[in-house]
């Protein structure tokens, strides 16, 4: 307990490395558990929207699914049911639905 007052109680403060090393420490973790994975996630998803082509079926953020029928510049012309057409921007695709046999 002594050591840890005597530590605090120095003249002019230390080292800078000892200083900011825990807010170093706090940023790695920080960005190895977080940022990084988040960017990762995010290249997958804009490769995965690149590769999309007409009649794959798509998954919305709003949790529409339908079978993309145009593509546009930056849009997709989606058929929902059976007869009802949607427009939605590129950015609105969250996933595309697996094929099922």
């Amino acid at each position: 307990m002594n050591f840890v007052l005597f530590y605090f109680q120095g003249e002019g403060g230390g080292s800078a490395i000892f200083t900011f090393l825990p807010f170093i420490i706090v940023f790695a973790i920080f960005y190895f558990l977080v940022i990084r994975p988040q960017r990762q996630q995010q290249k997958d998803l804009q490769a995965m929207i690149a590769e999309l082509k007409i009649n794959d079926e798509v998954v919305t953020n709003g949790g529409i699914i339908g079978k993309i029928k145009e593509i546009r510049e930056t849009s997709y012309i989606i058929q929902s049911a059976d007869k009802s057409f949607l427009e939605i921007a590129r950015t609105a695709v969250i996933g595309k639905r697996p094929e099922t046999k």
